[in-house]
């Protein structure tokens, strides 16, 4: 495991080293999932293989389109009172 140390900016940036980025090969742009676990933040770049991981991920659960749409539809009916 490697260990650095950065600091969060007033605007909430935080600097990757560039021994880290040049290890996995982050590039300006790259995009992230921050994941909590626990008192952990967990960057992964969204890549190929954090997509393939993501796949599937929901089979059998509830349709996620249902309840986005069920949100909207009630937001909808707060926002016209």
């Amino acid at each position: 495991m490697t260990s650095h140390t950065t600091t969060i900016s007033t605007k909430g940036q935080l600097v990757i080293p560039a021994e880290i980025r040049e290890a996995l090969d982050i590039k300006p742009g790259t995009r992230f999932a921050v994941l909590r676990e626990g008192n952990q933040i967990i960057l992964r770049p969204v890549d190929k293989r954090f997509i393939d991981e993501l796949c599937g991920i929901t089979a059998g659960g509830p349709s996620m389109t249902e309840m986005l749409l069920k949100d909207r539809r009630e937001e909808d009916k707060r926002s016209k009172w």
